[in-house]
């Protein structure tokens, strides 16, 4: 943490909007992303960063400086995530993918779209723990103890999470790959006609 951050905070917790409006400006790319990747819904994100940033700045109080402070805010944003998901559950639709798929971080070319898609629903299949997890270590760069720490969870049970978490996508991945080939077969076998 550099002494500036620091000195933000401390202004933030004195209550100056000025230094709240330069720690928001800082973090809210990547608390987006994050919590667009949990919940894999653009206005569910935006909700979530949102509730993210009133928490943490009602509770910069608690925040003790033994972390950095992206990481203190990132475990907010896995926990409001994660209570939003619950919350929504039943109203998800998850066969519609997002129009924020673009970010998922995988290549890039126009003929990937698929791919994407794919890979969006198959984190949509994952169940909070394991999505969580998934998110923090594979996609946000957090090691196994970090994880451990935001999730409140032995490092164990993360890696076992993210090793159960892995094998699905795996397994949801190679179905897909597998419909599409049959359908591209089938496609290919009417043309013949």
């Amino acid at each position: 943490m550099t002494l500036d951050e620091r000195h933000l905070i401390e202004s933030a917790r004195r209550g100056e909007p000025a230094a709240e409006r330069a720690l928001y400006e800082q973090h809210v790319g990547r608390v987006y992303r994050m919590a667009h990747r949990m919940t894999g819904d653009a206005a569910l994100a935006e909700d979530v960063t949102q509730d993210t940033f009133v928490r943490a700045f009602g509770r910069l109080d608690e925040f003790e400086f033994r972390s950095q402070f992206s990481t203190w805010l990132h475990a907010i944003t896995t926990n409001v995530a994660l209570n939003v998901l619950r919350t929504h559950r039943r109203t998800r639709d998850h066969e519609q993918p997002t129009e924020e798929l673009g970010r998922l971080p995988v290549a890039t070319h126009d003929g990937d779209r698929a791919l994407r898609i794919a890979l969006h629903r198959a984190i949509d299949t994952l169940n909070d723990d394991m999505r969580a997890t998934f998110v923090l270590h594979d996609l946000e760069g957090y090691t196994h103890t970090e994880v451990a720490e935001m999730l409140g969870v032995e490092e164990g049970t993360s890696k076992a999470r993210l090793s159960r978490a892995r094998a699905k996508l795996r397994a949801v991945l190679a179905d897909e790959d597998t419909r599409a080939s049959r359908a591209g077969h089938a496609g290919r076998a009417g043309d013949e006609r």
